[in-house]
């Protein structure tokens, strides 16, 4: 049976714990993250505009995101339960010179020590690895101040993202390895709009990210949410 504690799911934290090393390999495992990671940062910026914002990327993993935005002009914050991927994100810095700071602590952990401490809280390609997702998208909205952005990515759940981000990612076209993903976590957009809801959000935006294997170039689509989507959402200035 999978053990679960702090709503981590610690098959999936060794997966990633695994694969570490090569997190800032743009021809390795991470070669997905590492092209579609100038459009999510735009997505991003585009909304929330980073430059002196007080960020929060939780699930941070390696700090390819984090830095990103970092060097946007954001001051950045990235935690994660992976313990090698927080040190390997931390070397980076060291070699890059981009200031991260990183923790490992449970989002739930840090919204209760730290409420309504960030003006941009960023959750991507993690809800679909961990028990309870609900639980984290009410961490992410506590811990966003009032005003704030909240963004979130991760796949849906149907038979189209079934066969194209598991049967053709991770099987035939091996961009991912296999495992990597669970189908039967994948979340319909309706499901992500309640939890945001209940955690006293508004979706504001839903946009789909696609791919074309002949080219390999990733796309932002506003009505492709069949697959993988990413989601702007905001905490009302009045709470």
């Amino acid at each position: 049976m999978t053990q679960t504690s702090h709503n981590v799911d610690h098959a999936e934290i060794r997966k990633f714990e695994e694969l570490a090393s090569r997190w800032w390999d743009p021809h390795s495992e991470f070669k997905a993250l590492h092209d579609i990671n100038p459009l999510r940062l735009d997505y991003i910026d585009q909304a929330a505009r980073l430059q002196g914002r007080d960020v929060l990327d939780v699930g941070c993993g390696g700090g390819i995101l984090a830095e990103a935005m970092a060097l946007r002009g954001a001051r950045v914050m990235g935690i994660d339960m992976g313990e090698m991927p927080l040190r390997i994100a931390e070397l980076h810095t060291l070699e890059s010179g981009v200031e991260v700071t990183y923790r490992l602590v449970p989002v739930e952990t840090l919204a209760a020590e730290r409420p309504a401490s960030f003006d941009v809280v960023t959750c991507m390609e993690m809800l679909e690895h961990v028990p309870d997702p609900a639980a984290v998208v009410a961490a992410c909205a506590t811990l966003v101040r009032p005003g704030g952005y909240v963004f979130f990515s991760t796949l849906n759940r149907n038979p189209k993202s079934y066969l194209m981000a598991i049967v053709g990612a991770e099987y035939i076209l091996g961009m991912l390895p296999k495992g990597t993903h669970d189908y039967a976590r994948f979340i319909r957009p309706a499901e992500l709009a309640a939890w945001v809801r209940d955690a006293g959000m508004q979706v504001t935006d839903l946009t789909g990210m696609t791919y074309n294997p002949l080219n390999q170039e990733y796309r932002l689509e506003k009505r492709r949410l069949d697959v993988n989507y990413l989601a702007t959402c905001r905490l009302d200035a009045d709470t």
